[in-house]
């Protein structure tokens, strides 16, 4: 099978802004996969050149093996999205929306109907079917953006930050709702400013800056990358850090008459920290290991892209 998404030195400018420089990665047909960024950083752009919206300059993406620009059709027809602004027919009740839209997929009538009835209970709105978009609360909008997005039953499920303003609640329920589909087979590309979010229910994100890709990994692999912080309590704390010689230790202080050790990967490093202090004569009387975070991972990463750039 294709992957779901192909891209290939993908390129696009705004006049002086270059929105996409060279950007490459692939997602694999039934990955839940993650796009991590800061504001601007070519995200939005990308999904555009995937749906249509935009054209790229240079470069080659594909939907399950199918061209973008040549085969626009065959590749929207493939995808589901609900992008981050509220571009909703406001006129009309939410189901005759969505059965419009799934007769833009070439549905008949009846089964139009059908397909947005269970959008509509798949998100948890249905009893609001006859109402219009702007009389729902802003949650129900949110619940009604993925719905539009599903009502065509699509092969991959692009969601651009789908849990931006939300209340904590609503936002575990549509987790629920997308961790479900990609059970079931369905690709999902997620945007996100929530790194719990991407840690939760990512197999594997790309971390983009200035329309360039920095990393592609797994959660758990980029965590790994960073540093841990082992705080530890001694019974007689020294003034100044004893020498440590573990292998993984990249710093030591004392701090309010804590010894605290930077390392990597702390439970490797550990152990042997232990022993050594041991070794010296420390009595440890406590122990506390924090470790590195995908957010901490992620500003150090674009932080050091953007200084190697310049």
């Amino acid at each position: 099978m294709p992957p779901a998404i192909d891209a290939q030195g993908l390129c696009k400018a705004y006049g002086d802004v270059q929105a996409l420089d060279g950007l490459s990665f692939t997602v694999e047909a039934g990955e839940f996969f993650g796009l991590l960024g800061p504001n601007g950083a070519g995200k939005t752009t990308f999904i555009n050149t995937l749906v249509g919206l935009a054209r790229l300059d240079s470069g080659h993406a594909s939907v399950f093996g199918h061209d973008v620009r040549r085969e626009y059709r065959r590749v929207r027809d493939r995808i589901g999205l609900a992008p981050q602004e509220y571009n909703v027919d406001r006129f009309f009740p939410i189901r005759e929306v969505l059965e419009h839209k799934a007769g833009y997929h070439g549905f008949g009538p009846a089964e139009a109907r059908e397909r947005a009835d269970e959008a509509l209970r798949t998100v948890g709105i249905y009893e609001k079917r006859d109402t219009r978009f702007d009389w729902l609360s802003g949650g129900m909008k949110r619940r009604f953006m993925l719905a539009r997005a599903l009502v065509s039953d699509p092969d991959l499920l692009i969601l651009d930050e789908p849990t931006a303003g939300v209340d904590v609640q609503l936002r575990h329920d549509l987790w629920d709702v997308i961790e479900e589909m990609n059970r079931a087979g369905t690709t999902i590309l997620l945007t996100t400013h929530y790194i719990e979010e991407a840690e939760r229910l990512c197999d594997r994100v790309a971390i983009v800056d200035e329309g360039r890709k920095v990393e592609v990994a797994s959660p758990d692999d980029l965590t790994a990358r960073g540093t841990d912080t082992v705080e530890i309590g001694l019974a007689n704390p020294p003034a100044s850090p004893p020498r440590l010689d573990a292998d993984g230790v990249l710093a030591a202080r004392v701090e309010d008459g804590r010894l605290v050790v930077t390392v990597r990967q702390a439970s490797a490093v550990v152990p042997d920290l232990l022993r050594e202090l041991d070794r010296a004569g420390h009595d440890v009387t406590d122990l506390d290991i924090r470790r590195a975070s995908l957010e901490e991972v992620f500003v150090d990463m674009t932080r050091t892209g953007r200084a190697v750039q310049r």
